[in-house]
């Protein structure tokens, strides 16, 4: 049954995101609400798929690189959806979205088989630390979107091109404050996830911190979006500037997630 639901929101995620990107180019309205729906349908199954996972198994999901990965799509396309009903930004489906398509393709390429939770992560810290995680990630994820949405925004308006995508696009003071609002959400929520994760360590391992690659990588991470937050809270950094560290940010987390895993050996390395 997972995995009927699993592949039920693989064909959606599909749906949606040429829906979304569709919208980019055609001025039909109806295309924004039929992407709307399918990212709705979409994400209803992923969650169903998620909890049948989890009654299965009697843990949370999230302790392999397929269900990792699922898990975070699941709460890209959560938080996207929600800031979509906020903002009306439909448009902003069409950079959100395909990540969340691309994590759920490249998840159907780990095992998917359910196996006995490792006894290091037998914890109720478990949940605390890696849903923390998840959702800081998925707000960095919006605010990723907002910011290339941004800087194509900007670059109509140098150059006088007022067509239809821009038209669709938020304004730059929307798109920054969703920007904003995703980094105020997901920094403290990081901070959360290190501290947690930090006491989760010295419970199973003897040690709050061990240079371990995926703690010391959380940590350029929390820096850079650290810096980030205050530039724009003491010295007024907002605009270009704050969106060219939002999508490096971005792109450090994501290797922070994926890479680290996959490629750095360390206690929380796995496939």
């Amino acid at each position: 049954m997972s995995q009927t639901f699993f592949y039920l929101t693989l064909a959606l995620y599909s749906f949606a995101t040429l829906a979304y990107l569709a919208y980019i180019i055609r001025t039909t309205s109806g295309l924004g609400l039929w992407a709307n729906r399918c990212a709705l349908a979409g994400f209803t199954a992923h969650l169903l798929s998620t909890i049948h996972r989890f009654s299965s198994s009697g843990h949370l999901p999230i302790t392999n690189m397929h269900e990792s990965l699922s898990f975070f799509a699941l709460c890209i396309v959560g938080a996207y959806l929600l800031f979509e009903r906020k903002y009306k930004a439909t448009i902003l489906g069409a950079f959100i979205v395909p990540i969340a398509l691309i994590l759920v393709i490249y998840s159907s390429a780990f095992p998917t088989v359910i196996r006995d939770l490792n006894p290091a992560l037998k914890s109720n810290w478990l949940g605390i630390h890696t849903i923390m995680a998840f959702v800081s990630y998925a707000m960095f994820t919006i605010a990723f979107g907002a910011a290339v949405a941004y800087l194509i925004q900007q670059y109509f308006l140098k150059k006088k091109r007022l067509g239809a995508l821009f038209q669709k696009l938020p304004s730059l003071n929307t798109l920054d404050e969703i920007s904003y609002r995703c980094l105020t959400i997901g920094f403290p929520l990081l901070t959360i996830a290190i501290i947690s994760g930090a006491i989760w360590a010295e419970k199973a391992w003897g040690t709050y911190w061990s240079w371990d690659p995926k703690e010391t990588w959380s940590l350029i991470t929390w820096f850079i979006f650290a810096a980030l937050l205050h530039s724009r809270l003491t010295t007024g950094w907002r605009g270009q500037r704050a969106s060219l560290l939002t999508i490096a940010g971005f792109l450090i987390m994501l290797f922070t997630f994926i890479g680290v895993n996959l490629w750095l050996p360390g206690l929380h390395a796995y496939k």
